[in-house]
């Protein structure tokens, strides 16, 4: 059977289909029906408070008995100045006042909010642990191994993929170029840009070089993705923007109804909402920060910067001033359920074996 392998042992999930963390757009009903039809649903606590992720984890075992995990971001060490913040406060002015906000007070709490994320995914018993922005220090990893819990990186690079197998990751998720949302890139790039390799470039190369299962991610959206990607020596794939469309997607329906009328040429990769590299939709206010592209501060500062403006947009319905992350197969998006998306995507894949078979 194409979902009789390693993946699926490692994860003890039937369907070799993970769906993506998305930070922010992540429910208890959405995580747990996508387990309930065999695939592994994550939790994106990326930005959760210590007691928001106990809250999610709880909703999430009270509604499904299947594995699912937890998605982290690994926190980073970045250098900034109080005169860059006040430098974008002055940029990011205009946005405010149009939208009656006050100027944040940036706090960086990235280190505690982990090791408290750590604690709660132990204490819960979270069957998998998933991690990206980097790799968690050994003491971490060990104390996770030791509790049983099956642990996921990200990989831009085969470098970054040698690098997770070293680490001690079960498993790791190719993250093509075409993927939306954050960039998982971790390593210097020789040629100091970002990792943008192709999901058909990456996997192969990825496969041949490390020995635990390999994830193909990004632009994956149905069954002929799935097929590829296993043919290319993945042993499962994983789906963010297909997942950010369900209806138990908790995106905002301003996101959801951007990208299900957005085209592929419509993305691109930025770093001025957050501080780090993603891709979205493109926008007016993707625009006009460009012209301080080289001034963008590091995440998680420019991140708490934008992020009364992103939410008070969204909330507003305006699309223009807010991040709407969406992989480059957008005209591939559908608005159903996760039970009847999860039917079709099996249901696909099985046609496809049938007639190459």
């Amino acid at each position: 059977m194409w979902y009789d392998n390693q993946l699926t042992k490692t994860l003890n999930v039937q369907y070799p289909i993970i769906q993506a963390g998305m930070a922010g757009s992540t429910t208890p009903e959405l995580v747990a029906s996508v387990s309930n039809k065999g695939a592994l649903g994550t939790i994106g606590a990326g930005y959760m408070s210590a007691e928001k992720l106990e809250e999610e984890i709880q909703s999430v075992q009270a509604l499904t008995s299947k594995p699912f995990g937890v998605n982290l971001f690994v926190p980073g060490h970045n250098d900034y100045s109080p005169q860059q913040v006040e430098h974008m406060n002055a940029w990011l002015k205009p946005y405010r006042r149009a939208l009656n906000l006050e100027e944040p007070t940036v706090n960086i709490t990235e280190e505690q909010q982990f090791m408290n994320a750590i604690k709660s995914v132990i204490k819960h018993q979270v069957p998998v642990c998933c991690f990206t922005f980097g790799l968690p220090e050994q003491n971490i990893i060990k104390k996770l191994k030791q509790a049983n819990i099956t642990l996921v990186g990200t990989a831009t690079t085969v470098e970054e993929a040698i690098e997770n197998e070293r680490a001690g990751m079960d498993v790791v998720v190719a993250q093509g170029s075409e993927a939306g949302g954050h960039r998982g890139s971790f390593l210097p790039n020789p040629q100091h840009q970002q990792s943008l390799i192709g999901t058909m470039s990456l996997v192969p190369q990825m496969v041949d070089h490390v020995s635990i299962p390999v994830v193909a991610a990004g632009g994956i959206m149905d069954g002929r993705g799935i097929v590829a990607s296993l043919v290319l020596g993945a042993q499962g794939v994983q789906m963010g923007t297909a997942f950010l469309t369900a209806k138990e997607s908790g995106a905002n329906n301003i996101v959801k109804q951007t990208i299900l009328n957005s085209v592929e040429t419509d993305t691109v990769v930025t770093n001025v909402f957050s501080g780090k590299f993603a891709r979205g939709v493109n926008n007016d206010f993707v625009k006009e920060m460009n012209r301080y592209e080289g001034e963008i501060l590091p995440y998680p500062v420019q991140n708490q910067l934008t992020n009364s403006i992103r939410k008070s947009a969204a909330s507003n319905g305006n699309k223009e001033w807010t991040h709407i992350w969406s992989g480059q197969s957008p005209r591939l998006a559908t608005a159903q359920h996760v039970d009847q998306l999860m039917d079709n995507l099996v249901k696909q894949v099985e046609d496809l074996i049938r007639i190459v078979g």
